[in-house]
């Protein structure tokens, strides 16, 4: 019975570390593109772009 717990208490951990390391993999290419200037100002144009554009429909959905 000791080892179902054991087992039990490692899933949390398992849990975070999938978490992070999917992360890590997604944000990877991004962080690329940030070391050549020229991908730097589209990605930054992209991502200030994404932001307004999901603040603007959030804006719509709630109707405010």
């Amino acid at each position: 019975m000791n080892d179902f717990w054991t087992n039990i208490l490692r899933y949390p951990r398992f849990f975070i570390s999938s978490l992070v390391g999917l992360i890590l993999v997604i944000l990877t290419p991004f962080r690329n593109l940030f070391k050549n200037p020229k991908s730097r100002i589209f990605l930054t144009l992209g991502i200030i772009l994404f932001f307004v554009s999901l603040y603007l429909i959030l804006k719509t959905m709630v109707g405010l």
